[in-house]
């Protein structure tokens, strides 16, 4: 059995992770495989396929990204919570923004660090299903958490007068607890309908980490029902999120430019530039790569859809605390302000 399985890993491009993948199976034999359970021995996550040579070379920047969002989200979140002068709804939804990403980066970045660095590629069914839940759920939560600032802005231009009364604790507190609802909503079902399929091949993901199609991939079984939900869930979230925000900047723009002081309308647009700017940076990358996975077939290397499947849950959790620390004068007065603070604690 033991050479047999050598000269069939020398034919197959992934010899190595298959050898790998087969080292926790029970070893009975070869048509053990395609009738046992194969859940038992977990995944086997390849990092980027084609470039396994550049895993090391790959980890600096990447590294480096995640570094970064912790860094500069955390010191957003810190001056967010330190200054009074900033609990404000439009800060309030920027700091479960910075909250969501923080989450979002450090669901995939440790073990795809530990992959490029370690050669980790294994992990449990179970922890790849957790994984694949906790990066669906906060990508739908941040997506909720840009609608919901484009609902601030909206209102904060073209109802000023009503703002107060609009935005309360109260509605703020019921904003946050239906992100939350919605996203586990909309992602628990996903985790059943994973569990019910059979899984009788190695279970080798061509991927960084674990998300929903990529696991039901690998069943034996009928996956129609996982695609038609995936669909359904992207489409009545985040597809509706796109919407809902395009259709709120329509109505903020028209009233920005029924404006007639030029002062007012110039710092009404800086506003919202710097929330266009992460409402792009979120959604460009996510959708050009599931469109690129869905339908590039085989016109775009694989390599480049899970390259940009990475950057997606990096780059814009690294940027957003650039973006508006320098656009936004009362975040980068007070972050010198909680500087300023702790430099007088330590003197």
């Amino acid at each position: 059995m033991k050479c047999g399985t050598e000269k069939l890993n020398q034919k197959v491009p992934r010899g190595e992770a298959l050898q790998k993948a087969m080292a926790f199976l029970p070893a009975h034999s070869e048509g053990a495989v395609n009738h046992s359970d194969t859940r038992t021995a977990g995944c086997l996550l390849t990092g980027i396929p084609g470039l396994e040579h550049l895993h090391v070379w790959l980890s600096i920047p990447f590294c480096t990204m995640y570094i970064a969002a912790l860094g500069g989200n955390g010191i957003l979140i810190g001056v967010i919570l330190s200054q009074p002068s900033l609990h404000e709804p439009m800060y309030i939804f920027l700091s479960m923004l910075a909250s969501a990403d923080v989450l979002l980066s450090t669901s995939t970045m440790p073990k795809t660090l530990a992959n490029f660095w370690l050669g980790s590629s294994h992990i449990s069914f179970d922890g790849c299903l957790t994984q694949m839940f906790f990066i669906h759920f906060l990508f739908v939560a941040d997506s909720a958490v840009l609608l919901a600032m484009a609902f601030d802005r909206y209102v904060a231009i073209c109802s000023p007068l009503r703002y107060s009364t609009i935005l309360t604790k109260r509605v703020m507190g019921q904003i946050a607890a239906a992100t939350l609802t919605r996203s586990f909503i909309i992602m628990f079902p996903s985790i059943f309908l994973l569990k019910r399929l059979h899984y009788c091949r190695i279970n080798v993901i061509e991927h960084t980490f674990c998300e929903h199609m990529g696991i039901a991939r690998l069943s034996c079984s009928d996956i129609s029902v996982n695609v038609w939900y995936g669909l359904a869930a992207a489409l009545l979230s985040t597809g509706l999120d796109i919407i809902l925000i395009a259709v709120s900047y329509v109505h903020i723009l028209q009233a920005v430019f029924r404006l007639s002081s030029q002062e007012a309308r110039s710092k009404a647009l800086s506003t919202c530039g710097s929330h266009v700017c992460v409402i792009l940076l979120f959604y460009i990358p996510a959708l050009f790569s599931v469109f690129a996975y869905r339908f590039g077939g085989k016109h775009i290397p694989r390599y480049v859809h899970i390259l940009l499947a990475n950057l997606y849950v990096v780059i814009p959790p690294m940027l957003n605390p650039v973006i508006y620390g320098v656009r936004t004068k009362q975040i980068l007065e007070g972050a010198k302000q909680m500087f300023a603070n702790i430099t007088k604690e330590f003197q």
